[in-house]
């Protein structure tokens, strides 16, 4: 699995996706660049896909840094 450092501190994709989510994921998948700008301060984005609950999965996109975030739902 690949960690990336975010805001500041290395994040595993578990990691990335609380943050996003503010829970811990049952499951989470790499973190990827999403090959796009934040559109606050203008740094590279990440996006990671996980399951916050049995039935749903989501992919959440952060900031590398600075406190922005977002996800597909």
């Amino acid at each position: 699995m690949s960690n990336r450092v975010v805001e500041g501190r290395m994040v595993t994709p578990e990691r990335l996706a609380e943050l996003v989510e503010g829970e811990p994921p049952l499951e989470a998948e790499s973190i990827e660049d999403a090959e796009t700008a934040c559109p606050e301060c203008g740094e590279n984005v990440i996006s990671v896909g996980y399951m916050p609950s049995v039935t749903e999965f989501v992919t959440a996109y952060k900031c590398q840094e600075c406190s922005w975030s977002d996800t597909d739902r």
